[in-house]
Order: C-alpha cells, then structure tokens, then sequence
C-alpha cells in the first residue's frame, strides 16, 4: 500500500506554542557589537507544546522574518530548537514560517504554514507583577491541523499522544509560559458561551423578522 495514499475525512492537530521572551540589557550582558540604543535582549521561539515530540521528519526548516533593519534578516533554522535571540529596542512584527519536506510521500498541504507574532519587550500583562529585570514572556497557544494526511504522516503523528496537554505546570512560576489542559477547558467554556449567544441572536432576528412579515401582510390585506 502506498504510504503518499491520503485517509480521507481524518484531521491530526499537534499542539505548538510560540512567542517571545525578552529581558532589560545590562551592561554585563553588552558587547562591542551591541548598538547602543538597544534596550533589550528577547528570543522568539517555536515549539511543540509536548517536549517529546520531534518534529524533524515533518519539518524541513523554520524560518523567522525580522524587522528589515537586521542584518540577514530572514533566519532560517534546520532543527530544534526553532528561535532566534537578537537585541533591540522597538517592537515589531515577525513572520514565523514553517517549510514542509517535500514529495509525494508526505504530501503535506500546508507547505507554507505562517504564523504572525507580535514582538513583546515591554510588560503587558497587569495580572503579572513586573520582574526586576523587565522579563517579559509572550506565549501563545496554536494547532498545526493536518487535513486528510497521508498514511505516512498519519502514522507518525499518532506514534505518540501529541494532543495530551499536560494537567499541571512545570513550575507555578511558568503561568505566563506554558499551556496546559486546563487552559484549553476553559476556552472551549468560553466558546460554547460565544456561540450559545450568537444562536440566540440568530433565533431573535428570525422572530423580529417573522413579526415584519406578519406586519407587511396585515398592511397588504
């Protein structure tokens, strides 16, 4: 049987986690190189939510686009871990792409997958007490969803549980930087109330509009 051959009606979502981390420039942490009005020093980063998983047979390259300003500033990254550490002093916004193995094998539609982050180097978050040394992590949540797979893909992204989120935190420090199963219970809450509401704006319009077509015909009459 051919391993390119596509299951049809089946999607694999493997949860990944991408962003920022960014801390204050010291002196110490200075160089000759290090233009002087750059105020910080911040890594962008993409990964697996789970540790474990690689992502190498799947993966050719990650690439991150830079503010044109930097030298060289497409980064292209072959193997884990995806990220790139720089220093700056604004933020900007970076184009994280992802470049899939080619061949009919893998067969992987989205070959150019992007993903837009907005780079943090300031705190943002009121709920966070602001650390002495300006740390700043902005992480966020996404799936890479694979549509119909081929059976070579299928078979290895269900080698292991990619989708089982871990229940705690490494470290309750980390509440900014990691994800969990939790964290996703309450979203999907969230949603079902979003589209409890939107069902029953739908269902109001639908009487509004019953009650005007009853009104048109009484006028008609």
């Amino acid at each position: 049987m051919s391993s390119a051959k596509r299951i049809k009606n089946v999607s694999i979502s493997v949860p990944v986690l991408y962003g920022n981390t960014a801390v204050r420039l010291t002196p110490e942490m200075r160089t000759e190189r290090t233009p002087v009005d750059h105020t910080h020093e911040w890594t962008i980063f993409f990964k697996p939510v789970l540790d474990n998983i690689d992502l190498t047979p799947l993966l050719k390259r990650v690439t991150f686009k830079l503010h044109e300003t930097y030298e060289n500033p497409v980064r292209s990254i072959e193997k884990p871990p995806y990220k790139v550490t720089e220093t700056g002093w604004g933020e900007f916004e970076i184009i994280i792409k992802l470049h899939f193995h080619s061949g009919s094998e893998l067969g992987i539609n989205e070959k150019n997958f992007q993903i837009f982050h907005a780079l943090k180097l300031h705190p943002f978050n009121p709920q966070h007490p602001i650390k002495e040394n300006g740390e700043v992590h902005s992480v966020l949540y996404d799936e890479l969803v694979f549509q119909e797979p081929t059976e070579r893909v299928f078979e290895y992204l269900t080698q292991k549980p990619l989708n089982l989120l871990p229940y705690k935190l490494s470290d309750p420090l980390k509440r900014d930087q990691e994800y969990i199963k939790t964290d996703e219970l309450d979203e999907i809450a969230r949603l079902d109330v979003y589209i409890n509401k939107v069902k029953e704006e739908v269902e109001n319009q639908r009487n509004q509009y019953k009650d005007l077509e009853q009104e048109k015909l009484a006028l008609l009459q």
